[in-house]
């Protein structure tokens, strides 16, 4: 694949970004929320994310050389921290899976923005090491994390991770979050017709009323490996129909500009539920999330084809500046909209669109 940075991203001609603040891109959209993918490798093989048939025993994963260090990654989330990023979020892959995952938190934690206040620090996880990993990940500056749920029946639980991975070790994890004061924990199901939108209803009234926010994703065309088709898409509407039908939801404002997901909550009183619509209902026209792959390239959207050699700059001498100015042209540049030009597309046009995998960049 061919890597680009925009011509004169390292020099002096650049576009720049401002001695402190934010710099928008093309459509106004400020950067405020870096995911930084820390490992490319991963327990599960969720069949929607890293099948089998493509990530299996002899798939070639990235040498440990060819990972950002935690220096590089520190440097980065510095720089960005210094340009209007308020949030950071650790992704893979399987973030608990890189080795010294603690150690890199802390060195984030101490982050400021130029007014001196503490980023936001999360994570997101499949959840199979947070019982063992939780309260180190709180005693290190972690600030909340999210755990992907996709089913509460173990069978289909199992199927889906297709590792045989139990979810009770998982809602363990969970609860050890929660405990550690890992919150608020939110946890994301994505929602495949014919494999688990049989159970939305069920998981809604089994979280109702806990700690917990549950959230519903539109499965996605992320990459090309998960054999994506628009028919096993179950819209959120109908997801919050359904829901709704059985225990009435009030819809409520989005929580943060630039939030992915929209709320409802329970009429009751007892909690709320969230609904990421990025294929029947794309917010491309607030999202202000960048993102850096495993070996340190920046991606300007979830359904990008390329990324930009950010690494080849650290690791070829360049300063703070340099780095600063190189990712002011990148995001300055950007026009990304992929998921409102979805629906202009034919099938043929999407299936021939390259995409990076969901496993590459995290979600």
């Amino acid at each position: 694949m061919t890597i680009t940075t925009p011509a004169g991203a390292g020099t002096g001609g650049a576009r720049r970004l401002p001695a402190s603040g934010e710099l928008p891109d093309r459509l106004g959209r400020p950067m405020r929320d870096l995911r930084i993918s820390i490992t490319d490798r991963c327990n599960f093989r969720c069949v929607y994310c890293m099948p089998k048939a493509v990530f299996g025993r002899d798939y070639a994963f990235l040498d440990r050389d060819e990972l950002l260090s935690f220096d590089e990654i520190v440097r980065i989330a510095r720089v960005a921290a210094a340009h209007g990023v308020e949030k950071l979020r650790l992704t893979g892959g399987e973030p608990l899976l890189r080795r010294g995952v603690e150690e890199l938190v802390a060195r984030l934690a101490e982050l400021r923005t130029p007014d001196g206040r503490p980023l936001e620090l999360a994570l997101t996880t499949n959840g199979a090491a947070l019982a063992v990993k939780a309260r180190a990940l709180r005693d290190a500056g972690l600030s909340r994390v999210t755990v992907s749920l996709d089913s509460l029946d173990d069978a289909k639980f199992q199927e889906m991770n297709d590792v045989r991975f139990p979810v009770a070790r998982v809602l363990a994890g969970i609860d050890a979050a929660h405990e550690a004061g890992l919150g608020p924990i939110k946890l994301n199901m994505v929602v495949k017709r014919g494999l688990n939108d049989d159970e939305v209803v069920a998981m809604a009234r089994h979280f109702k009323g806990t700690p917990y926010t549950l959230r519903f994703i539109e499965y996605m065309d992320v990459g090309t490996s998960n054999g994506w088709d628009l028919a096993e898409v179950v819209p959120s509407a109908e997801i919050v129909e359904r829901i709704g039908a059985e225990l009435p939801l009030v819809a409520i404002g989005r929580s943060a500009p630039g939030e992915t997901a929209a709320r409802w909550r329970y009429a009751d009183g007892e909690g709320e539920i969230g609904v990421i619509s990025s294929v029947t209902n794309a917010f491309c026209g607030t999202c202000n999330r960048a993102r850096i792959s495993t070996e340190g390239r920046l991606f300007t959207c979830l359904f990008a084809s390329e990324g930009h050699d950010l690494r080849a700059l650290l690791r070829g001498g360049a300063d703070d500046a340099e780095l600063a100015r190189a990712m002011g042209a990148i995001w300055g540049a950007r026009d990304d909209r992929y998921s409102e030009l979805r629906a202009t597309l034919t099938p043929e046009l999407r299936a021939a669109r390259p995409k990076i995998e969901m496993s590459y960049i995290g979600g």
